[in-house]
């Protein structure tokens, strides 16, 4: 019998694919637990269907991540820091403060998980921070640090 995979299943395949099991197993464990359909004609057209709407989505989503990652470019976030004598600073800016300066100064909701910084932050001055707004598109945002 033909099963179409609803959701992962362990040693047989992955979601969506399309596996050939026996009777019996695809009866009483794949129909059962609702891990599968039967590869009727109908549910192999829903797949290819359900398939490229995921597909237009995906792409719908990379564009939209690169028209953003576009747009933060030109922007900047100000960061203020205490500094003690000679410019010394008190720690470093972190991912939360700059998400938090993002969200406050330009309205962006930024994921401070997203955010790399190579180096940590522990001068004044101008640095440029990558984000990862999606698995193919990193963006870029300036972070200016100013005394307090």
């Amino acid at each position: 019998m033909e099963v179409i995979l609803l959701e992962d299943v362990k040693s047989l395949g992955k979601k969506g694919e399309t596996v050939k099991v026996s009777d019996g197993y695809a009866r009483n464990f794949l129909l059962k637990k609702k891990l599968g359909v039967e590869a009727t004609a109908q549910n192999k057209n829903d797949l290819k269907l359900q398939k490229q709407n995921e597909e237009k989505l995906a792409k719908e989503r990379l564009e939209e991540a690169k028209a953003f990652a576009e747009e933060l470019k030109e922007k900047s976030v100000t960061v203020r820091m205490k500094t003690g004598s000679g410019g010394r600073s008190f720690g470093s800016v972190s991912t939360k403060e700059i998400a938090a300066a993002a969200k406050e100064q330009l309205g962006y909701e930024l994921d401070k998980k997203k955010m790399v910084i190579n180096e940590p932050i522990k001068s004044l001055g101008t640095f440029h921070i990558q984000i990862k707004l999606h698995p193919k598109v990193t963006g870029e945002l300036k972070v200016v640090v100013q005394e307090a």
